[in-house]
């Protein structure tokens, strides 16, 4: 299983950014642009601490494991690798809807004199900035999940658990 890339999460973002900016201006001169839901940012935000308190219950779990603490619960291999492929896809998703969010965010700065679109400005910042909360989990997420490096093997880094 490959990690997820920065530059991967970034290209998307900026690209779905451009785009949907874009086609903001594009709708905004046909018709009337639809609203940016309030509920972007919350569900956003509820991933991000499924992530995250995923990520520190194995992270917890796996440090008693290698502790050897009497009790301890282990962690299936393929429980940790499921939880990574939706750290993966949450990042994915997310950095495509922050891009989207932030490109309507960065059209709708011209029009902050009408009270709604000001309004759907600040979702759409909320939006952006909790998206970057769910890639920052996502990493987390993959890290905690990483096997250590192996002295027998090739010293070519860690991978996740797969």
């Amino acid at each position: 299983m490959r990690e997820l890339r920065i530059r991967v999460l970034a290209g998307v973002f900026v690209v779905a950014g451009v785009l949907s900016w874009a086609g903001a201006r594009l709708w905004n001169s046909i018709g009337t642009l639809p609203s940016v839901p309030l509920a972007a940012p919350v569900v956003l935000a509820l991933i991000a601490v499924v992530l995250l308190s995923t990520a520190l219950s194995l992270r917890a779990r796996l440090r008693a494991q290698r502790e050897r603490r009497p009790g301890a619960k282990g962690v299936d291999p393929l429980m940790a690798a499921r939880a990574v492929v939706f750290g993966q896809a949450s990042a994915l998703v997310a950095a495509l809807v922050a891009g989207m969010y932030g490109g309507t965010g960065v059209f709708l700065l011209e029009l902050l004199d009408i009270p709604a679109r000001r309004d759907q400005a600040i979702y759409a910042g909320f939006s952006v900035l909790t998206g970057i909360g769910v890639i920052a989990a996502a990493i987390f997420l993959e890290r905690v999940c990483k096997l250590p490096e192996d002295d027998d093997q090739n010293h070519q880094g860690a991978e996740p658990v797969a």
